[in-house]
């Protein structure tokens, strides 16, 4: 399929779903892309990870209830955030055990709960890996707000999240209240993880929080740039994704993980100072010359 094609199939009224799940993901990927920052930042990879399995008993549910995804997904990982935060307070058990504990316990208990939803098997695959179908028009404001919101806090709390990722003991000395920073960055990841799910799944999503950070920490040693760099990535990573599972009958998700890995194995190589190729470069011009004698 040309890129005209595709064009034309965003703006055909009979696939109004498609514009709508492009609209979803280019949204998710700037707000997991601007939260992921801080996720690569301070070595977050497993907590983003683990706080995606804590939001799968909200979303399922919602949706045996029939309500919002992002409202119960939201919900569920922010009280098991919470929950973690504070069981971590007890320094006998390492806060990584700690989330293993209840993140892992949240993930099964969102399969049982499922479990009793009629399509159960179709039900979890939907969750799982994502759907291009399924987002209703209430969950695309929904997004659009939350989204706002979610940036219009990390506006407001980046230089205390900045100085909490780069030394907490230098936090606390200054008068910063980490643990409450730490609650509060977990609660935007867990919202920035809610609103990513319906189009890229639940297992997925944790790409969308990391490889664009990763990508842009490759391409930038400046935090303000790397912050402007990695929602831009995803978002581009993003709509190819989609429309290369449009084209070819791709599970959409897969899909867009797939384009953010290769925008990463491509700053690898290539990024103008951290890129393999720039430092074999470095290496090679730093090698003393032979003189013959």
């Amino acid at each position: 399929m040309s890129i005209s094609e595709f064009i034309a199939d965003l703006t055909n009224p009979d696939l109004a779903f498609l514009p709508k799940a492009l609209l979803i993901a280019v949204m998710s990927s700037i707000v997991c892309g601007v939260v992921g920052c801080y996720v690569v930042l301070r070595g977050m990879a497993f907590i983003g990870d683990a706080v995606a399995h804590a939001v799968f008993p909200g979303l399922a549910v919602a949706f045996v209830l029939q309500g919002s995804l992002v409202v119960g997904g939201a919900v569920a990982g922010v009280v098991t955030a919470i929950l973690v935060a504070v069981f971590a307070q007890n320094r006998r058990v390492k806060e990584d055990s700690v989330i293993g504990v209840f993140y892992v316990a949240s993930f099964a208990l969102g399969i049982v709960i499922i479990s009793q939803a009629p399509g159960y098997a179709g039900s979890l695959q939907q969750f799982l890996f994502g759907s291009i179908t399924g987002v209703p028009d209430e969950d695309l404001y929904t997004v659009a707000l939350t989204g706002v919101v979610v940036l219009g806090a990390v506006l407001l709390l980046h230089q205390q999240f900045v100085t909490v990722s780069l030394d907490r003991e230098l936090a606390r000395a200054v008068g910063l209240r980490v643990f409450r920073l730490d609650i509060a960055l977990y609660v935007l990841v867990t919202v920035a993880i809610v609103i990513s799910v319906q189009t890229i799944g639940n297992i997925l999503v944790l790409a969308l929080l990391v490889t664009p950070a990763a990508t842009a920490r490759l391409l930038t040693d400046r935090l303000g740039i790397m912050m402007l760099l990695a929602p831009l990535i995803g978002g581009v990573s993003a709509t190819v994704g989609l429309y290369l599972s449009w084209s070819y009958d791709l599970p959409v998700g897969g899909t867009i993980v797939l384009a953010l890995t290769a925008a990463f194995f491509s700053a690898y190589v290539l990024a103008p100072r951290h890129g393999l190729v720039a430092k074999r470069r470095r290496k090679t011009e730093q090698q003393p010359t032979t003189v013959p004698a």
